[in-house]
């Protein structure tokens, strides 16, 4: 199998000692591994794949942490630069009453925003499966370009791309600054997953049926909607195919779609599936992928933290 590499913010859970509270009245976090591009590369190195991180982490203790663990669950980390210009990026999160997540960032900036384009060389994705990345780290800052240069240089190799918008509100000035730049890069993916929860701010829609022909745009040939307990499921312009959501009893939900997006891209890599030949997926094969990855992810919730919580291929079967 070939690589996945993933290309954002690799950065620091602050995950609370209680659930039912807002941040303001946690008593205490323990850190965790997190950061969603980094996740998906250690769901898909956890089932047995081959994975690198693309990022820039402070030149601190917790970039220290993050190079351990990542190293660890052997994910190659030789594209991570280090930089004393800004600290490691750290998120707090607590789960609120409603079970909803509460987030508090500190990157004011992080270390992940400045990177430089001019870092990011077209012959690291020379043997890669796919490029995935996410919003986080879109924003108005280096790592913007640096994106695009990665995406430039993984298609000239061949490479799938895949985007999960994992939108995250507060990290941003005004909802149509993050709106814009979603659908900015949204067409620029092979593979785009969106949630239920994502679906009417991305897309002006509330069915996914009605936001197809908007999503399906570009280099889009997929589509995989996301609605948690409620199962998933997955488009392309000539098929499509559904699984049932596992009810499990949830610990943790941090990392949990991320998860499901690493553990459906070491199917389509273990299948041999490319940009050139993903449209010409089976529905049977669709479910298939959509079921192992639902029970992927209800697996991870049952745990604390993302990369942590994750199975083995051996414990998933």
């Amino acid at each position: 199998m070939k690589r996945l590499m993933a290309i954002g913010e690799a950065l620091i859970d602050w995950i609370p000692a209680e659930s039912g509270r807002p941040i303001k009245n946690v008593s205490a976090f323990q850190p965790k591994v997190g950061g969603a591009p980094a996740n998906v590369v250690g769901a898909y190195v956890k089932l047995g794949g081959t994975g690198a991180m693309i990022t820039q982490l402070g030149d601190d203790p917790f970039g220290d942490k993050i190079v351990d663990e990542l190293v660890s669950c052997g994910i190659d980390c030789s594209f991570i630069k280090r930089t004393d210009k800004a600290n490691t990026s750290l998120a707090f999160v607590a789960l609120k009453e409603d079970g909803n997540r509460e987030f508090s960032f500190y990157r004011k900036p992080g270390a992940d925003m400045l990177m430089d384009p001019a870092d990011v060389k077209d012959e690291w994705f020379e043997d890669a499966f796919a490029l995935h990345f996410c919003s986080v780290s879109l924003g108005d800052w280096p790592m913007k370009e640096a994106h695009k240069k990665a995406i430039e240089g993984a298609k000239k190799a061949g490479a799938l791309i895949s985007f999960d918008p994992n939108l995250r509100l507060a990290l941003w000035d005004s909802e149509e600054a993050l709106k814009k730049v979603v659908r900015e890069f949204a067409p620029m993916a092979h593979v785009l997953k969106v949630s239920d929860e994502e679906l009417e701010f991305i897309t002006g829609k509330t069915d996914i049926r009605d936001a197809l022909p908007q999503l399906l745009a570009g280099d889009t040939k997929m589509v995989i909607y996301t609605k948690g307990p409620d199962g998933a499921e997955c488009y392309t312009r000539t098929a499509s195919g559904a699984a049932a959501g596992r009810k499990v009893t949830a610990v943790d939900t941090t990392g949990a779609g991320d998860g499901f997006i690493g553990s459906f891209l070491f199917f389509l890599s273990r299948d041999g599936v490319t940009a050139d030949n993903i449209e010409s997926l089976t529905q049977e094969k669709m479910e298939e992928y959509l079921a192992f990855a639902n029970k992927f992810s209800g697996i991870s919730v049952t745990k604390a933290g993302a990369i942590a919580s994750y199975p083995t291929l051996e414990e998933m079967e």
